[in-house]
């Protein structure tokens, strides 16, 4: 009769590793390309400039205005007769007519920045809390890679003390 080897939690843990990391292999990338997208959003990077006319209710102050069209900090530059002129274009007061130029990035890009920053209230901040969790767990189940006591063990150790030393420093600076 053959006898079968009992299998050790690193055996589990080392395949579920492996599985877990090419499931969300594809996942790092697409994040990895909307957070550099995002950290370079202010230099315009990948952006597109659109103009944008249209009709919104007349006679509104610079405050309702930028909330209305979504432009943060919106400051007034001058008032000429009816015409208001801001960084961004020109909204006539009395008859409710804006125009202005809107930049963004392609749709496809912009999809998935927006899936980066997802708020609480969309179904898609699921897909991110479970991506944190499986990163989570990648992170964790690292662990289990190589036997404890082992020089390859205490040189992963270093390394996760090295990380949370940058990352402690980089808050600090």
């Amino acid at each position: 009769m053959e006898q079968k080897s009992k299998k050790s939690i690193h055996f589990y843990m080392r395949g579920l590793h492996r599985d877990v990391g090419f499931l969300i292999l594809g996942m790092v990338l697409i994040y990895c390309v909307s957070g550099v997208t995002m950290i370079l959003r202010d230099k315009g990077f990948l952006q597109q400039e659109k103009q944008i006319e249209k009709t919104i209710a007349p006679g509104l102050e610079a405050s309702a205005l930028g909330e209305i069209l979504h432009i943060k900090g919106l400051k007034v530059l001058k008032t000429q007769n009816d015409t208001v002129y801001f960084k961004e274009g020109t909204y006539n007061k009395a008859t409710g007519t804006v125009n202005y130029s809107e930049t963004n990035y392609p749709t496809f890009l912009k999809k998935i920045t927006d899936l980066h920053k997802a708020p609480s209230k969309k179904i898609t901040s699921i897909f991110s809390i479970i991506f944190g969790i499986l990163l989570a767990f990648m992170a964790v189940s690292a662990f289990w890679m190589f036997k404890p006591g082992t020089r390859l063990f205490r040189r992963g150790i270093l390394f996760v003390g090295i990380g949370i030393v940058v990352v402690i420093v980089l808050l600090l600076l």
